[in-house]
């Protein structure tokens, strides 16, 4: 599907509405990793430069390998939020990942792990957003298909969390 795509019409949030402006109301999350010595202080100089901005880290992962790391973030403004990162002089990689609210369910992962898994989307990276959009616990989920795992959770009622729902002061 392309940016300017709404998805209507193919099979992705038909009926739904989708905005085309890519920071708004668009089906996925923008998730930027960047690459850091693993040395003291390192994240809390990535973290400091959002310091001031309107940008808000809304979802975190680390991953350690001994010399380096890998950090992931959401963040509340991604088109502000890149240019930070930007300035920084840090090579970035961006992803799309799926923004998934967890159901009022005893075991809400179980159903959405079952719901992926019944259309075969494997799930890669899996962490929480820090935030509650609607109230609601969330997570944030980079699959394999990301196409499928967005069809196949909206067409099981799962309510997905998109760019605009990060946007608390929007």
């Amino acid at each position: 599907m392309s940016i300017g795509d709404s998805g209507e019409g193919s099979g992705i949030g038909s009926g739904i509405g989708f905005a085309t402006a890519r920071g708004r109301n668009w089906p996925t999350l923008r998730q930027f990793t960047v690459f850091l010595e693993n040395r003291v202080g390192q994240l809390l100089e990535v973290v400091r430069r959002f310091d001031g901005s309107r940008v808000r880290i809304v979802a975190l992962s680390i991953s350690d390998s001994g010399e380096c790391a890998f950090v992931r973030f959401l963040v509340s403004h991604p088109e502000q939020g890149r240019e930070i990162l930007e300035r920084a002089g840090l090579a970035i990689i961006e992803s799309d990942l799926i923004g998934v609210e967890l159901p009022d369910h005893p075991q809400p992962l179980l159903q959405v792990c079952t719901a992926l898994l019944q259309a075969e989307v494997n799930i890669i990276q899996a962490y929480p957003i820090l935030v509650r959009p609607r109230g609601r616990p969330a997570v944030a989920l980079m699959v394999d298909n990301t196409e499928m795992g967005l069809e196949t959770l909206g067409k099981r009622g799962f309510a997905m969390i998109t760019e605009g729902d990060l946007d608390e002061d929007d």
